[in-house]
């Protein structure tokens, strides 16, 4: 049984134009200005969209592929109209295999995500999400990095009420304590191949890209041994030596993300400062106090050395205690405040810290956080600045709905611009108050006006985007 939305769209198809947007244009090469599709291309487009959202209601309904194959291809129903469309132009088999490509897509993306049906459900599907990124190991420094983004966007996602978020990249880099070129290169090696996020909507303009949080099902809790050595001494052990007996990479993770999400941001877990491994640990020991070191290699992920490493800068600071072979957390570390520990004289080099603030101090690491949300406050201030400059010079684009997509209405032309208007020496008149118009040219081949300074496209860009706008309008009309 199909919800009335998707019914509607399989017996009227897409009145309102949901699925027509960005079907009938696409980037230029350049990367920056849109260009329009040609109309065949547009309305397969189109249609394709439409054929897809059907399969997806379908499969959330618990149907077949052959309850696709008979809406699609039922004469009545104007949401199969391109599944048809190919019927008769190509022949029936070509059309079946394209609606069996479309619902082996539609069932793969079903399957990935998750139907809230009420606020609760969305809370419970976040909190199952959350274990399963604190009983998941993140082995290696790539490892660790990816877990803080994952946090950030698990963060998001809570404020939003779903999995499905908006979030930038500045955001994001900022919520995590992470520079942005490590966040980008944890996106692409460790996050989206493992599915654990996925972008479906790239960010543009004051909006921040659209973004959807899942549980990692393709990552079979791995992460690339060469993605995570790649950015650390530390290898696995010679068995043949005895090192140890305890394996890097353990499948039994136990941390509380929570605390690592409060954590994270702050000056004292930088890269020069305590670093991720010591987050990991507090992490660790948070949720389950008084383990070994064997007991922290398994529950935090990381080998015995970064165990040893990064419990030897806590204790510095008072953060951690040794209690014969166990490791348990002073009784105000999450704030930051270190003890010394009972019944045992400090370390000489010991400094208790007194607050994280002290301790990113020690480092040298104090400010960071703040320069990175200066720097990101200026690229904003900057790209909104251009946003702004371009929208001077570009009149607002005005588009009409037929049959279900959207169609550009296109400007008069320059040459358009009646004779009264035309000045001497190639000035134009203002035809209000009639006085000359200084930012108003004529070009010398007597047809365009460039209307300021700043547009800089040329005759044949303004030409161009001119007979592409008239013939889709021609279409229409």
């Amino acid at each position: 049984m199909l919800p009335p939305a998707a019914a509607d769209l399989v017996l009227l198809g897409d009145l309102t134009g949901r699925y027509a947007t960005g079907s009938y244009s696409k980037l230029a090469p350049d990367g920056h200005s849109v260009a329009l599709r040609g109309e065949r291309q547009g309305v397969a487009e189109h249609g394709h969209r439409v054929t897809a959202a059907i399969a997806c209601h379908v499969a959330r309904a618990g149907g077949s592929v052959d309850d696709l194959t008979r809406l699609l291809l039922h004469p009545d129903h104007e949401g199969g109209r391109h599944a048809r469309h190919i019927s008769v132009r190509s022949g029936q088999a070509r059309a079946l295999d394209y609606i069996h490509r479309v619902w082996a897509s539609a069932s793969a993306a079903v399957i990935s995500t998750a139907s809230l049906t009420s606020r609760q459900h969305a809370h419970e599907v976040l909190s199952s999400l959350r274990d399963r990124i604190e009983t998941t190991p993140w082995p290696g420094e790539r490892g660790r990095t990816a877990l803080r983004v994952l946090r950030a966007h698990l963060t998001f996602a809570e404020i939003a009420g779903g999995p499905l978020h908006h979030a930038s990249e500045r955001q994001t880099a900022e919520e995590a304590g992470i520079s942005r070129t490590t966040l980008r290169a944890v996106y692409e090696t460790v996050l989206k191949p493992g599915g654990w996020l996925q972008r479906l909507k790239v960010g543009h303009g004051r909006e921040g890209s659209t973004w959807y949080i899942s549980d990692g099902s393709t990552s079979h809790h791995d992460i690339p041994a060469a993605l995570s050595r790649s950015r650390t001494t530390q290898y696995p052990p010679d068995p043949a030596l005895e090192e140890w007996h305890t394996p890097e990479t353990d499948t039994r993770a136990d941390i509380d993300s929570t605390v690592i999400g409060h954590l994270m941001g702050h000056d004292a877990f930088t890269h020069h400062g305590l670093g991720s491994s010591a987050l990991v640990i507090i992490g660790a020991l948070h949720t389950r106090p008084s383990q070994t070191i064997g007991e922290l290699v398994r529950s935090a992920s990381v080998s015995r050395a970064t165990a040893y490493r990064a419990l030897r800068r806590l204790a510095d600071h008072g953060l951690v205690h040794h209690h014969g072979e166990t490791w348990s957390l002073a009784p105000r570390a999450v704030e930051g405040f270190g003890t010394a520990p009972p019944h045992a004289a400090p370390a000489p080099s010991a400094q208790l810290a007194r607050g994280w603030d002290t301790v990113a101090q020690q480092y040298g690491t104090t400010g960071v956080a703040a320069r990175r949300r200066a720097r990101h406050a200026a690229e904003r201030a900057a790209y909104r600045e251009l946003l702004d400059q371009l929208a001077e010079h570009r009149s607002k684009a005005m588009v009409i709905v037929r049959d279900g997509r959207q169609v550009l209405v296109p400007p008069p032309r320059p040459d358009e611009v009646p004779p009264s208007w035309c000045a001497p020496n190639g000035r134009v008149l203002d035809p209000v108050t009639g006085r000359l118009a200084p930012d108003w040219r004529v070009a010398t081949d007597g047809r365009l006006i460039l209307i300021t300074p700043a547009d800089q496209r040329s005759y044949d860009e303004l030409a161009a985007a001119h007979a592409e706008a008239l013939s889709e309008w021609e279409t229409a009309a």
